[in-house]
């Protein structure tokens, strides 16, 4: 996988700003302003359906029960992680409609997957890629409880934890096997795909591992003034300050599943107020890895929101992405990039910088439809 730089708008020089105003007042600030900013029309859960449906048609292949994403709308083959987190995209409409025909695709792009990487990954020198597709799987064994799916994601966290792991700058799991830097992008998603899998299994093992390097990413990448997540520390302990939707996101995660409401909510909160300009998810290139990282963001931040009922705070943003993405699609197929507001141009476009959109549509709830009174 290449190496993650920050997209366009999620610079390092913009990250880098302090703001030493409190997340509270800043909060209050986004509520009354840019992200109660009213939309002209609310998506719905049939929007939702219509762009899975879009990026389905023009992306997912399938041939003898083995499946796969193209890279773009002309062909090829889209790569390991893009591949595993288009995977949980799938996960996320299931869990949203219930339809068993998405956990057929998530079984076929499994077996697709496999057919083309193996059963294990160690010859992947990366190790966030390999937390990436643990959490598809382990996911994926908790909506249907087939065993393989759970059995896969447990050998590749073994095998990924045994090489990654170290005390080293106090712990957490270095990003490449080079060990030369430690990474929120592997960290955040360590600590996830540890819990899923102390809940598919019941190991109390994968529990304190997941604690462990939730509390290394807080202790070590996190700033508890703002919510911001740094991007990384390297080998020598210098830390790369610049904050990404997709690290935020994950870091949200990990905090929500592990009780850690208060950080969860701050970093949701930097996300809201500081990562976004009018409100809305900072654009990035389509093709490079930043395409989905607003998708991946918008998926932890939504769970958060659901699971500790904070939909005043955040629903209001959060529905105002979603309208966007919806509304920047193209009508000639529904396919919509990662650069919302802003219209999906008619040529070529990328799998993975469509899926951000798809993700989007499916963990954010649509808005009530307004009452009418009686008689009216």
């Amino acid at each position: 996988m290449p190496r993650k730089f920050p997209p366009l708008a999620q610079s390092p020089a913009s990250a880098e700003k302090r703001f030493p105003v409190k997340w509270r007042t800043r909060l209050a600030v986004c509520l009354g302003l840019a992200c109660a900013v009213p939309v002209a029309r609310a998506f719905t859960s049939e929007d939702a359906d219509k762009i899975f449906e879009a990026h389905t048609k023009a992306f997912y292949q399938e041939k003898d029960g083995r499946a796969w994403y193209k890279e773009s709308t002309d062909g090829g083959k889209v790569s390991f992680w893009m591949r595993a987190e288009q995977m949980e995209m799938v996960l996320d409409a299931f869990e949203r409609t219930k339809k068993p025909e998405q956990m057929a695709m998530f079984t076929s792009l499994f077996h697709g997957f496999l057919a083309d990487h193996g059963r294990t990954w160690g010859h992947n020198d990366f190790n966030d890629d390999i937390m990436w597709m643990v959490i598809a799987c382990a996911r994926a064994h908790l909506l249907s409880s087939n065993a393989e799916f759970r059995d896969v994601a447990k050998e590749n966290f073994d095998l990924c934890y045994a090489r990654a792991a170290s005390s080293d700058l106090g712990g957490g799991l270095w990003w490449k096997t080079n060990n030369k830097s430690k990474n929120a992008c592997v960290n955040g998603p360590g600590a996830i795909a540890a819990f899923l899998l102390h809940k598919a299994s019941g190991d109390a093992g994968y529990l304190v591992k997941a604690k462990d390097l939730f509390q290394w990413e807080r202790t070590t990448l996190f700033d508890a003034a703002t919510g911001k997540v740094s991007d990384n520390i390297q080998l020598g302990g210098r830390i790369g300050r610049f904050a990404l939707t997709y690290n935020q996101g994950t870091f949200v995660g990990a905090a929500n599943l592990l009780g850690f409401n208060d950080e969860a909510k701050l970093a949701a909160t930097f996300t809201m107020n500081q990562l976004c300009k009018d409100g809305y998810l900072p654009a990035a290139n389509e093709k490079n890895d930043g395409g989905g990282f607003n998708g991946i963001g918008m998926r932890w931040i939504a769970r958060f929101v659901k699971d500790r009922h904070e939909e005043t705070a955040f629903e209001p943003w959060l529905q105002k992405n979603a309208e966007a993405a919806w509304q920047a699609r193209r009508t000639s197929d529904n396919l919509s990039w990662c650069r919302w507001p802003q219209p999906t141009p008619d040529d070529r476009r990328y799998s993975w910088g469509c899926s951000s959109a798809v993700v989007t549509l499916q963990v954010v709830r649509p808005p009530a439809p307004p009452k009418t009174e009686p008689g009216k």
